[in-house]
């Protein structure tokens, strides 16, 4: 469950970036955004698997692909639809 909401906070985070890219409305803001969404989130993930190996006493590997799935979700989709839409 705490993964999930961790992903859906990716989704919500992804938006107010794109959403402070369409206030700031130059060309190529929305490509900034998602970019800088990316990095930011890159951030938070590596962040909450710091805090699971050494809060929660799970190793580095059992950590790895819960980090993949929270990073990778909402960045890939954030590409794509950049990509194709945006």
């Amino acid at each position: 469950m705490r993964t999930a909401l961790i992903i859906l906070l990716g989704f919500v985070v992804w938006g107010l970036c794109l959403g402070v890219g369409r206030m700031i409305g130059a060309r190529g803001a929305m490509g900034a955004a998602t970019a800088i969404f990316c990095v930011v989130w890159l951030i938070v993930a590596g962040v909450n698997m710091w805090m699971g190996v050494t809060k929660a006493g799970y190793s580095f590997r059992e950590e790895l692909p819960i980090f993949l799935v929270i990073f990778l979700l909402p960045a890939i989709v954030a590409v794509v639809v950049k990509w194709k839409f945006l």
